[in-house]
């Protein structure tokens, strides 16, 4: 099957990325993140886990949380290019919430098939979940997990966990005599100890999470192939975030380039100032076009998903570091002061570059499926 012309990004898709924008327009004003979030400017500082829960409510009862939920479990069934879209916005308002956890999630769990459709079911209904299947050396291969699995119950722990303090569920990735199996476990089950970790990004919070002899309920005994088929949707979601963070970064600078007077001229009239900003537009064009590409092979053209997710993350990874430089650098001195809104949008952008791999690594592994691993 051929991808659309327009990605697959039809009516309802624009309606609910336009909706997502007025609401977080109205409702989260960039002010009002920094107000939440950076309060507290010492480094020695706790990692805090502070975020809007009514508004998170809110969301739920649109059905954002859902969009991606099968319908024979509940959910709404949108296609992956219309989710992005909701992403997209999500990243533009860098919104403290479990949303891209609970849709990656959902992904996972709708690849396990008919054992996953029970935590489908709780996800549409309200429950929050996140995934536990990253290592201590924070591997992104699929198979290399810090858990084993005896009988059901889990031991050892996972680490570089999202939003961990947020969600009601985890899925957990864990080693078992047969391979890798997958568990859906309860954050306030008996054995479960979340350790927040102290990173630089204030808009999300992290976690490495101990399992003590916790019973578990299994939901794949594939894990690996359920990861494999979810990830492609999991990598082009953080992009899409990546490309609406970076939006807001270049409107913010241009907005400040206008304004910002010097030499009986605003910044934004010497090329200087004006030239790298256009380079950063073009970035953004090309990430966005990807990340949709992206979006519609998984829809479209599953065979395709994983070498058009990772050309999407790859550049969505250069795009989060160029925006965040240059954004900073064309607000001068004030760039880099607490008081400016703009190193929010910087340090979410540092850790969503990492987070699932860097642009380094989502080449290497495109190098692979396009010329072989001998590459």
């Amino acid at each position: 099957m051929t991808q659309p012309d327009n990605f697959g990004f039809g009516e309802e898709a624009a309606l609910l990325k336009d909706s997502a924008r007025k609401f977080f327009a109205d409702n989260f004003t960039t002010d009002k993140l920094h107000r939440m979030v950076a309060s507290d400017h010492r480094p020695e500082r706790i990692s805090a886990c502070a975020w809007d829960r009514d508004l998170w409510q809110q969301m739920v009862k649109l059905g954002w949380a859902s969009l991606a939920v099968p319908e024979s479990a509940g959910g709404l069934a949108m296609p992956l290019a219309a989710v992005a879209g909701l992403a997209e916005e999500l990243g533009r308002a860098a919104f403290p919430c479990p949303l891209l956890g609970s849709l990656n999630a959902t992904y996972v769990l709708s690849a396990c098939g008919s054992d996953g459709e029970a935590a489908l079911t709780e996800i549409a209904e309200g429950l929050t979940a996140t995934l536990a299947i990253t290592n201590a050396e924070g591997s992104w291969g699929l198979a290399d997990t810090g858990v084993d699995s005896t009988g059901g119950r889990l031991n050892g722990t996972a680490y570089f966990v999202q939003d961990a303090r947020k969600v009601d569920r985890l899925l957990v990735s864990a080693r078992t005599t047969k391979g890798l199996s997958l568990y859906w476990v309860a954050t306030d089950a008996a054995g479960v100890t979340i350790t927040p970790d102290a990173i630089v990004d204030l808009t999300r919070d992290q976690a490495h999470v101990i399992f003590e002899n916790v019973q578990a309920q299994a939901v794949s005994n594939n894990g690996v192939a359920a990861l494999s088929d979810a990830m492609p949707a999991i990598w082009t979601l953080l992009a899409a975030d990546i490309t609406g963070a970076a939006e807001w970064q270049l409107q913010a600078t241009v907005e400040y380039a206008g304004t910002r007077q010097q030499f009986e001229h605003s910044l934004g009239f010497f090329q200087a100032v004006k030239h790298p900003l256009v380079d950063v537009m073009i970035q953004i064009d090309q990430c966005k076009s990807l990340v949709y590409n992206a979006a519609c092979a998984f829809d479209t053209q599953p065979q395709r998903a994983a070498e058009f997710a990772h050309m999407a993350k790859g550049s969505a990874s250069e795009c989060a570091a160029f925006a965040s430089s240059r954004s900073v650098q064309s607000h001068g001195g004030i760039g880099f002061t607490w008081e400016c809104f703009i190193h929010l949008y910087f340090k979410r952008q540092k850790h969503s570059q990492l987070l699932w791999g860097d642009a380094a690594w989502h080449r290497a592994q495109l190098a692979n499926i396009i010329i072989g691993t001998a590459a």
